[in-house]
């Protein structure tokens, strides 16, 4: 079994860095769309990871992090995001970002029912401070649903089934999807056409750029992706930390659904000074179409011109 996962790497390993090599001698045109594929055996030579976690920002946002998972299966890579997410020793994160399950929260265990996970954790599960409450299960809940034919997650505490946030009064359903919103924020004004809109913006930390992803709740009945690329052009960002790297002056011309593809056309602002698009802008783009319509493709077009084309699966 170690001879077979040893070759493995070995021949992932040297696939990867020729790939690598054969990338740096294609030269990109402004003719052709540009198609962004994730390579996540090279993230793991690179050292970026192939899975996204979500840790805790100095300003109380849950912003998205890679780890590695590399193991076949599906429990032992569950077992990892959620050592992950418990807070240790680990100095790998930036200093301004943390894990949120309690130090010494033991996962007693690890069951799968279809596509819901269930754990059963340790009695220091509940000792999280209450302002970490609901941020915690946000992240446990975000972390584990991007791994694939996942969809929800169901938490006991030494077998009973969680009921309430932890230290809290408030409800939460038995088995939590990510409809439970992440950094949620409410820009209420009454009760009638409330829309809720998940966007993701952006964090420099150590000169890196992480994804942020807010749910808004808004009295806005227009269509989320109407709403979604206002919020990245000319909403009001509310904390200074964040940023939107969507140029002010691009607008939407169009949206077109076709089954699994989601096909967006803009003027010529979302471009940037080479004649193509940021890489930033189009996993911005990505993460949120993808988190609020159930498709599976995203095309971005330029006055009609097909300009870069990423699947759900190719985000990073």
């Amino acid at each position: 079994m170690l001879r077979k996962k040893a070759l493995r790497k070995i021949f992932v390993t040297t696939m990867s860095i020729f790939i690598v090599i054969a990338i740096c001698f294609i030269k990109t045109t402004d003719s052709s769309p540009k198609t962004l594929a994730t390579n996540l055996e090279l993230e793991y030579i690179s050292g970026l990871g192939n899975h996204s976690i979500y840790l805790l920002n100095e300003e109380n946002y849950l912003v998205k992090v890679k780890i590695l998972l590399d193991n076949e299966d599906q429990i032992e890579n569950i077992k990892t995001i959620l050592s992950n997410l418990t807070i240790g020793d680990n100095t790998k994160y930036p200093d301004s970002l943390k894990a949120l399950i309690p130090k010494g929260t033991k996962v007693l265990s690890v069951d799968m029912k279809d596509d819901v996970v269930i754990i059963d954790f340790s009695k220091e599960f509940n000792k999280v401070a209450k302002e970490d409450s609901e941020k915690m299960i946000e992240a446990i809940v975000f972390s584990i649903t991007e791994l694939k034919d996942i969809n929800g997650v169901q938490i006991k505490v030494e077998g009973k089934e969680l009921d309430k946030y932890p230290n809290t009064d408030i409800s939460c359903p038995t088995t939590l999807t990510r409809q439970i919103g992440i950094n949620k924020h409410y820009q209420l004004t009454g009760r009638n056409n409330i829309n809720k809109v998940v966007i993701y913006y952006n964090e420099k930390i150590d000169d890196n750029i992480y994804y942020v992803p807010v749910t808004k709740y808004k009295n806005d009945d227009r269509n989320k992706i109407t709403i979604l690329i206002e919020e990245l052009t000319t909403g009001y960002i509310y904390e200074p930390n964040l940023m939107s790297l969507v140029n002010e002056n691009t607008e939407l011309l169009g949206v077109d659904t076709e089954g699994n593809l989601m096909t967006l056309d803009f003027n010529e602002s979302l471009l940037d000074i080479d004649g193509t698009i940021k890489e930033e802008v189009i996993y911005t783009l990505g993460y949120g179409v993808f988190e609020n319509y159930d498709v599976e493709v995203l095309s971005l077009k330029v006055n009609g011109k097909e300009k870069a084309t990423i699947k759900k699966s190719d985000l990073p």
